[in-house]
């Protein structure tokens, strides 16, 4: 899924969702809403007072942030949500469910145009790849395949986990492959932020293979997905 947009439309507005936690393209991030103002947010994505269901989750530069006021907080690039499925709890807190869409780099912030921030964005195209990659594509897709594979059996139980169809895109390979490893947030920003395929490929392959050997050095495995999930809804510290 390649990120495109005529350039008129480039630059606009997006509820925001500060978050110690990395967004990719393609992935899928189930989250609980609790605060007043991000239930506020859901409603608007439900009811389409938010255009599109769709609103952006940008991550905390440090942990120590407890109120994001400044594009100083937050990293520059982020992703676009899509609200998928939402559930109202009794107390009116919502379970949702989001998955990536577009990047976007974050330009200014604003506190006073919503009960939520909003944020004034601007949409990102990968740059393109070059013309003659086709044999590196395949041996770097290959590669990364590999690596995906190596992690993979050696944290998750073969249930738990199923390689990517053979007709993913370029553009969304690598975030495909990376949304099973447990990344530190830092290598998922770097993979977010490269916007060249090829190269974010071949990120994506190191981060698995040292990732995999991690692993086996340890003799450690991570807890099974379905064990994470209260684990790793990200908390908001809005």
């Amino acid at each position: 899924m390649a990120d495109t947009a005529p350039e008129g439309d480039r630059r606009q507005t997006l509820p925001l969702f500060p978050l110690q936690a990395v967004l990719l393209p393609s992935a899928h991030l189930p989250l609980h809403i609790f605060e007043p103002r991000y239930r506020q947010l859901t409603v608007d994505l439900m009811t389409g007072t938010v255009p599109g269901r769709q609103f952006g989750i940008i991550a905390i530069r440090l942990p120590t942030v407890h109120e994001v006021e400044t594009t100083e907080h937050v990293f520059e690039v982020g992703c676009a949500a899509e609200l998928r499925e939402a559930k109202r709890l009794d107390d009116g807190r919502f379970d949702i469910v989001t998955t990536g869409r577009r990047r976007f780099r974050l330009l200014d912030i604003r506190a006073d145009a919503a009960p939520y921030l909003v944020g004034s964005i601007e949409w990102l195209d990968d740059d393109p790849v070059p013309r003659g990659a086709d044999a590196a594509i395949t041996q770097l897709s290959a590669a990364a395949r590999a690596a995906h594979r190596r992690y993979c059996e050696a944290a998750w139980d073969r249930a738990d986990w199923t390689a990517p169809p053979e007709d993913v895109e370029l553009a969304d390979l690598a975030y495909r492959l990376a949304t099973d490893c447990l990344l530190p947030l830092a290598d998922r920003q770097r993979l977010l932020e490269e916007a060249q395929p090829l190269r974010r490929l071949q990120l994506a392959c190191h981060l698995l293979n040292r990732e995999a050997g991690f692993l086996s050095a340890l003799h450690a495995v991570p807890a099974p997905p379905a064990e994470l999930t209260g684990l790793s809804t990200p908390t908001n510290l809005n």
